[in-house]
């Protein structure tokens, strides 16, 4: 069975249609924080991602909430619990390596992820814990979907932040590389219920977080 949150968003551009001819049908605003241990060893990375409003308002639909307009963290936990499961399916979008070795995950942890909703717009927070603590003078997260069905941004305001790590660490948060137009027709080209299969080329259009400690 595919992954409920991918079901989701297949049926957000159904509805819509008329205005999705085209790839990425889904829009995600990030920001991030490295976390670190007291150690100074990095634990894993704290994910904020803000969806677009047309996602946020077809996943709600039905929702059942005293507020229709605010609903709780409580009431969107049965959503953020579909959404976190989902999202391993796909690796959570989330690739890191440490001085070049590639780093692994575990799956959040209940407690460690939940929804909260305003502005009419959904945030999905969650920590994505590496499988074990990573000491590394360069750590690289590149965040991106490979088919370029999510379209992942960076935040205009602090995309990445440090959580407890050693003195003298910097982080820096790094845009993915303007498509070139031939790129943008190939990929409008695909039709709004098909997979991007032949143009999996996400890797190159990656966010890309880096801190170097020294």
């Amino acid at each position: 069975m595919r992954a409920a949150f991918r079901n989701i968003v297949t049926l957000v551009f159904l509805v819509a249609a008329s205005a999705a001819q085209s790839h990425p049908h889904v829009w995600v605003t990030m920001q991030s924080e490295i976390v670190y241990a007291a150690d100074g060893k990095a634990v894993g990375v704290r994910h904020a991602w803000k969806f677009d409003d047309m996602f946020s308002a077809f996943a709600v639909q039905g929702l059942e909430a005293k507020d229709k307009a605010k609903p709780t963290r409580e009431e969107l936990a049965p959503l953020a619990e579909v959404n976190v499961t989902s999202l391993k399916d796909f690796d959570y979008f989330t690739n890191a390596t440490a001085d070049g070795k590639k780093v692994t995950f575990k799956d959040p942890a209940k407690g460690d992820y939940w929804l909260d909703y305003g502005d009419a717009v959904l945030t999905l927070h969650f920590l994505l814990p590496f499988t074990e603590p990573v000491r590394a003078k360069e750590l690289v997260l590149d965040i991106y979907d490979p088919q370029i069905f999510i379209d992942f941004a960076l935040a205009k305001d602090k995309p990445i932040a440090l959580a407890n790590a050693p003195s003298g660490c910097n982080a820096t948060a790094t845009p993915p590389r303007q498509m070139t137009f031939q790129e943008s027709k190939r990929l409008a080209e695909i039709g709004a219920d098909q997979k991007n299969t032949e143009m999996a080329w996400g890797a190159n259009f990656a966010n890309k977080l880096k801190v170097v400690c020294p």
